[in-house]
Formats: structure tokens, C-alpha cells, sequence
């Protein structure tokens, strides 16, 4: 697994932990990223939704939110 999806990964799972979400604002603040570089966080957010790590969330508020697959193992 890539290095940067499994970050991703983890950030998602701290998030949980912390009883919230993953969200592009808070992947690219753990990343240390620039506002300008959303798009390439959402591309990785995108990928790693592909391979199964993280779902969607609350799909009923304004930002995506993304949340741990429970069957990962970690929980």
C-alpha cells in the first residue's frame, strides 16, 4: 500500500477515534498542504475510497466527510 494512502487511512481512523470525519480541509492540514492543492488531496481521498480503506459519511451535510471501513481490523 502507498505510503500516503495509508496516512490517509490513519488520519481517517484518528478522526473516528475523535468521533468526527475525515474531511479534504483536514487531510491537507495533517499534510501540512496548501489550499491551492484540494484537488490533488481529493484525487488521494478519491483512490483510497476506491480501495475499500474509507467510505462516505454523513452524506446529509454541505462538505464530504469520509469514515474507516469497520472490517479493516483496527476497530
Amino acid at each position: 500500500m502507498k505510503d500516503k494512502a495509508w496516512a490517509t487511512y490513519l488520519h481517517a481512523y484518528v478522526k473516528y477515534i475523535e468521533e468526527n470525519a475525515l474531511t479534504n480541509s483536514s487531510l491537507r492540514e495533517q499534510f501540512g498542504a496548501v489550499e491551492s492543492s484540494s484537488g490533488s488531496i481529493s484525487r488521494l481521498i478519491k483512490d483510497v475510497l476506491n480501495g475499500k480503506l474509507i467510505k462516505p459519511g454523513d452524506t446529509n451535510t454541505a462538505h464530504s466527510l469520509y469514515e474507516i471501513h469497520s472490517n479493516m481490523g483496527l476497530i
